[in-house]
């Protein structure tokens, strides 16, 4: 099981690089229960879920898409959508 790739764990500091953030936001992302992460070993040190990182950041283009779409259609008038009435 520990050679699941899904599984495989990470330090923070390879996630924030990935994701361009700090160390700090990564365990927050972990606290808010958006990356799945765990302290293992003695010491306790933070290792993240590599997979959980693709989850995450296919739910930020998720969200990013849907955003675009909301503009979009925040932009459209009503005649483009109804057809205008004379």
């Amino acid at each position: 099981m520990a050679d699941d790739p899904a599984r495989r764990l990470v330090p923070p500091a390879q996630v924030a690089e990935v994701l361009g953030i700090t160390v700090d936001e990564v365990i927050e992302l972990v606290h808010q229960g958006r990356l799945r992460g765990a302290r293992v070993g003695a010491p306790a040190r933070w290792r993240i879920e590599h997979h959980s990182v693709a989850e995450y950041l296919d739910a930020q283009v998720e969200e990013a898409r849907r955003m675009a779409l909301w503009r979009q259609s925040n932009e459209a008038s009503f005649p483009e959508l109804w057809g205008s009435r004379a």
